[in-house]
């Protein structure tokens, strides 16, 4: 597919001219592409070999005009194919844009949900490079690219997005010297025209391309374009790089696989948590469900006691009715007696 003839020197300058007409293996190169520009590492080296394709992506993502730019200059060269201890290692490029404009171009991978407050430090990290003694408007304009492979807010998704400081209220630019772009590679199919027209859309698919018959057919369609392919097509055959690429999968699948660790911990714990809740819940229903019946059993022994007082009540009442006829019936029979005593003591006396 593509050779190894590259020397080692080939990593401190660009390619050769990709466009001469003796370079055909890149035509001929069918299947797989071993690490395509997702990978950042394979993205930096591209790019920096190939001042000609960075010049076109610079151009696409700001809108400019390829006469409107007098030079790209990387501020952060590296090395290419030396090994990097730290897997932390930053690997976005720090641009000059017409000796005046610095850029911080980022491919991103890995979504670890701070790309808005990192980014905003990295762009004012930019901008603030005055040194002592300097006006404030000596300041240089500062722009940040973020070329993310996921979508940063899934609520509002947009492939390609520009954001500056504005009132809020009538969207009067406060600075135009700090500019966020963010492209989301996953939803190329949200490309709006202009971002057809500025070839955009194209460079994402370029990114995104798995296989060089799907490179060239979107390398076609611009010669900046061309350049980056062929860039990657030689940058892929140099097998210093081809490790480093490896190492950045690598420190990317460990940081997934950590990732999804994490996750299915949390998820594990949650699982958990819902379980007690559950527990709990159970729990609280069954002390509801005794604290119900109590409170019935107590309502029917309060009834039973008022039943039975009633019915004592009643007893009662009956027996004092009793009680009082009898003492009426004992009184009037009394009182018969002792009238007919005093009778009988009257027919004694005659």
């Amino acid at each position: 597919m593509y050779s190894n003839n590259h020397s080692q020197d080939s990593r401190l300058r660009e390619y050769p001219d990709t466009t001469s007409p003796g370079s055909t293996d890149f035509e001929d190169a069918t299947g797989e592409i071993p690490y395509g520009l997702t990978n950042d590492y394979m993205f930096r080296a591209v790019f920096q070999s190939s001042n000609k394709a960075l010049r076109g992506l610079i151009c696409s993502l700001l809108h400019l005009a390829d006469s409107e730019v007098t030079s790209v200059e990387i501020t952060n060269p590296i090395l290419l194919g030396d090994s990097i201890d730290d897997k932390e290692f930053r690997l976005d490029i720090h641009l000059l844009l017409n000796d005046r404009t610095r850029i911080n171009l980022e491919m991103q991978i890995a979504n670890r949900l701070n790309w808005p407050n990192r980014s905003v430090m990295y762009l004012c990290r930019s901008y603030d490079q005055l040194n002592r003694g300097q006006d404030y408007k000596d300041a240089r304009p500062a722009v940040h690219i973020g070329l993310l492979d996921y979508t940063l807010f899934e609520e509002r998704p947009e492939f390609y997005a520009a954001y500056k400081l504005i009132n809020i209220k009538n969207h009067q630019v406060y600075n135009d010297d700090l500019t966020l772009y963010v492209a989301d590679l996953t939803r190329i199919d949200l490309a709006t025209e202009e971002d057809k027209r500025y070839h955009i859309d194209s460079w994402a698919r370029l990114m995104k391309a798995a296989t060089w018959e799907e490179l060239r057919m979107t390398a076609s369609e611009d010669e900046a374009l061309y350049e980056a392919a062929k860039a990657l097509y030689y940058t892929c055959s140099d097998e210093e790089i081809r490790l480093r690429c490896l190492e950045r999968e690598e420190y990317y699948q460990d940081l997934r696989n950590y990732e999804r660790a994490i996750e299915q911990e949390r998820s594990d714990r949650e699982l958990e948590r819902l379980e007690h809740e559950q527990d709990l819940q159970n729990y609280r229903r069954t002390l509801e469900q005794e604290r119900s019946k109590r409170e019935q059993d107590l309502q029917n022994y309060r009834k039973t006691l008022e039943q039975e007082r009633s019915e004592h009540e009643q007893q009662r009442l009956e027996y004092e009715q009793d009680k009082r006829n009898y003492e009426r019936t004992y009184a009037k029979q009394a009182a018969e007696i002792r009238q007919l005593r005093a009778e009988l003591e009257q027919l004694k006396k005659k």
